[in-house]
């Protein structure tokens, strides 16, 4: 169903059959042509809402319709107007659909993101359903104890708290979302991701580095965007270490204070970037890795720059590692 300003067109109905095979219509062009069932549908449609010109265009997946009532002189609509309309439907059509396209790569890169983490989360979830499967075969022969009651009570209630806390979080990265910037602790924030990249960092045999320095940490943004940019630049930084021959194997997420806001960095001793890549690294399907589509970073960038925040890497050095910094502000935005 396609709809606005009140009035509905069925998608499968003869009035759109119609509409798009003439790609536009009036009243007097119906009345001139050839009549058939299906114009003669959309000609009593134009006339029961005092439509006196309808245009379509038509897209891979969307299509956009504008009707535009008759006028106050009652004049029929001139085909250079028609034009102009079909021309305007065609750039809603296509704005449209990049906004869709935007949509849907972002949360396929949201759903990457999560497979990346199934092998280290199955990991992680399986420590605690081994410790419960241990205190739940020796309870039968140590009920009587009370010492051991408590202690297992206390382990169940613990153990699957952090199973269920582990789940929310990959149930939060999946999800579509729209971001609205809030005053939240950066901290906190980047705190409540740790645990899935520790778990994917150790899968592949990384230290995870933390310093998180800046005083006060108040910044304006997005809990669940901050949470997929650290994570997405923490997973490409594992990756990049993993890809290295190198005996330092560690990643840092560090923070700090500068005169634009809070700053987060973060840093591998992976390979670096190459010098011909730095000044594409943001723009959509740059990569060197061996699979995903290279949009990761610049998915980064536009959910930072609607939050009035920036995201930018240091000069490139052989062998040096890469260093990511993200600047969030810690004042609202005025826009």
């Amino acid at each position: 169903m396609l709809s606005g300003c009140g009035i509905d067109l069925a998608r499968q109905g003869a009035e759109l059959s119609a509409l798009s095979l003439l790609r536009w219509a009036t009243p007097e062009r119906l009345a001139r042509e050839k009549p058939t069932p299906e114009r003669q549908e959309l000609a009593r449609f134009l006339e029961q809402h005092g439509l006196g010109v309808l245009v379509l265009a038509e897209g891979p997946s969307l299509t956009a319709v504008i009707g535009v009532g008759v006028g106050a002189s009652r004049r029929p609509y001139t085909y250079p107007q028609v034009t102009q309309l079909l021309e305007l439907a065609s750039i809603m059509e296509s704005a449209l659909e990049r906004a869709h396209f935007s949509a849907k790569v972002q949360h396929a890169e949201q759903l990457a993101t999560v497979g990346l983490l199934g092998a280290s989360m199955a990991h992680e979830i399986r420590n605690p359903l081994v410790s419960i499967k241990t205190f739940v075969q020796l309870l039968p022969t140590h009920y009587q104890d009370p010492a051991f009651r408590e202690k297992f009570f206390r382990l169940i209630g613990s153990e699957v708290s952090r199973i269920d806390q582990l789940t929310e979080q990959l149930l939060d990265l999946s999800a579509p979302r729209t971001y609205a910037a809030t005053r939240q602790s950066l901290h906190a924030v980047l705190q409540s991701s740790l645990d899935l990249v520790t778990a994917k960092a150790a899968a592949q045999g990384v230290e995870v580095r933390t310093g998180f320095a800046a005083e006060p940490d108040a910044v304006y943004t997005d809990a669940a965007a901050a949470r997929q940019v650290m994570l997405n630049l923490c997973f490409n930084a594992i990756q990049a270490v993993e890809a290295h021959e190198s005996a330092e194997r560690w990643i840092r997420i560090a923070t700090r204070k500068t005169a634009a806001g809070v700053e987060m960095t973060v840093t591998d001793s992976g390979p670096g970037i190459a010098p011909e890549m730095q000044q594409r690294l943001f723009q959509p399907f740059q990569t060197t890795k061996s699979s995903g589509f290279g949009l990761g970073l610049a998915i980064c960038r536009d959910i930072l720059a609607n939050l009035g925040a920036t995201i930018t890497v240091d000069p490139s050095v052989p062998a040096a590692g890469a260093t990511f910094r993200v600047v969030f502000p810690c004042q609202a935005s005025s826009s």
